[in-house]
């Protein structure tokens, strides 16, 4: 009789949208495979995320971000022969890269065990799929989180619910901030920054958005990650300075457990929205530049404002409308020309219904 897989190394290293859309397959696996124990390599800034998962005994973090500004300094450190040690510590029954890249792929073949990986046509980068000694055709046109799913049911040899989804998280048991939010019922959160520039909403609809949510008693937590992120909330708080909150700066572990005692969560296409989803939280996040089709925010309570311009989505960084004006009316009577022009689609008003409608929706269910 074949052994049962039960020492599995995950390789999904990044970025932290990624890393959470592999928890469900992870979900699925403990539920399949009797006394299975995981480690996984994870970039270190997010490492918090595999912790969370009851499933991962250890996690290996990598530093290939830090490591390409300077490679001869890591080799010479000894950082990088470090993190080859710990990865062949251990002899792993199977490694699934589940991130299905060429660096990924050269991470995983610094390992010991069978290697299994999406092969050549369902990989994003053909050339991985020549390191794996399993090779597993999965269908290109789904969700990724269903895509990682897939391919680890036929990797381990299972079936799953395709209807139901389970992130497994459990986060650690954490004191609660010292400005703790006041309660379920009376917090939400704006998830206002991103990468591109194409992909934030107008400053001054979150300023509108904010004015409309505490108005109706709710109380707006502003996290940040940079400094541009920090003052872009201190400018949303500035129109409510009692309603609003802007955050201390803090790590993925604390702001999630901000996020587990928020009511609702409106978002731009960023990783912190996927972290809101996998906690089963209403939100509704905002598309313009890109499409949520294939890797937007997953799971239940879960709604997709996309852009109805013709150009959108345009998957560019940087927006390049030449267009019609797209003019709009805030709540105090100004005039606004919306740029990205793509978000004209988007405004707070709606924005606040629908988010009203996903809270009460929750509440129900």
């Amino acid at each position: 009789m074949e052994r049962p897989v039960l020492q599995l190394l995950i390789v999904k290293t990044s970025s932290l949208g990624d890393v959470v859309h592999t928890l469900p397959a992870l979900t699925d696996a403990q539920e399949a495979v009797p006394g299975l124990k995981v480690d996984w390599v994870v970039e270190e800034s997010f490492a918090e995320v595999p912790s969370w998962h009851p499933a991962v005994e250890n996690v290996i973090p990598v530093a290939v971000r830090r490591w390409r500004k300077s490679w001869i300094q890591s080799f010479r450190s000894g950082e990088v022969a470090r993190f080859r040690d710990q990865l062949r510590a251990r002899e792993y029954d199977l490694i699934i890269d589940a991130q299905g890249l060429l660096k990924s792929a050269l991470i995983c073949i610094q390992a010991r065990g069978v290697r299994a990986g999406l092969d050549l046509h369902s990989i994003r980068e053909p050339l991985a799929s020549r390191f794996y000694q399993q090779r597993i055709a999965v269908q290109k046109n789904q969700h990724a989180v269903q895509r990682v799913r897939e391919l680890f049911a036929k990797a381990l040899g299972y079936t799953f619910d395709h209807s139901a989804i389970n992130y497994g998280i459990s986060l650690p048991g954490i004191a609660e901030p010292e400005d703790g939010v006041t309660g379920k019922q009376s917090a939400i959160m704006f998830l206002h920054g991103t990468t591109w520039a194409s992909k934030h909403w107008p400053l001054a609809y979150w300023q509108d958005l904010a004015r409309i949510a505490t108005a109706n008693g709710f109380e707006v937590l502003l996290p940040w990650g940079n400094l541009q992120e920090q003052q872009r909330a201190k400018d949303i708080a500035d129109v409510s300075p009692t309603g609003c909150r802007v955050l201390e700066k803090c790590g993925l572990t604390e702001l999630a457990l901000y996020m587990s005692q928020c009511q609702g969560v409106v978002a731009v296409d960023t990783g912190l929205g996927h972290l809101a989803a996998a906690q089963n939280l209403p939100v509704v996040s905002l598309y313009g530049s890109t499409n949520p089709a294939l890797s937007g925010t997953f799971g239940y309570h879960q709604l997709h404002l996309k852009s109805d311009l013709p150009c959108a989505p345009c998957m560019k960084r940087d927006c390049h409308y030449q267009g019609e004006a797209q003019v709009d009316t805030l709540t105090d009577g100004r005039s606004l020309v919306v740029e990205p022009a793509c978000y004209r689609t988007h405004p707070p008003g709606p924005v606040w219904d629908h988010l009203c409608r996903l809270m009460s929706l929750e509440q129900g269910s």
